[in-house]
């Protein structure tokens, strides 16, 4: 029951903005982190607390946001033969070899 619940706020597939932009998403997702930063501590009364909260949270939903992206950018490209991009089809040889710009 508790993971389900989690899953519908912070799984972006599930949640009810999964239908918006990643960008949109990541930034809808930043200002609510920091929207319940401020209740918590307002509600607990540590108003001094406020601004670390909020810090935190948004460096740990930008260090999320990023780690995804960067999985999800892995998944899409091969990886298993990344040199053949640098390589000129007309003789094999590769397309970068001369560093200095000589004949």
């Amino acid at each position: 029951m508790f993971s389900n619940a989690y899953a519908a706020v912070m799984n972006p597939d599930v949640n009810p903005l999964r239908h918006l932009h990643k960008t949109v998403r990541f930034q809808l997702m930043t200002v609510l982190a920091l929207m319940w930063s401020v209740v918590f501590s307002v509600w607990t009364g540590l108003v001094m607390w406020v601004g670390p909260s909020m810090l935190v949270h948004t460096l740990l939903l930008i260090g999320v946001y990023f780690t995804a992206d960067v999985f999800r950018r892995a998944n899409k490209q091969n990886f298993a033969n990344h040199r053949a991009k640098y390589v000129d089809p007309a003789d094999g040889c590769t397309k970068y070899d001369d560093l200095w710009g000589g004949a």
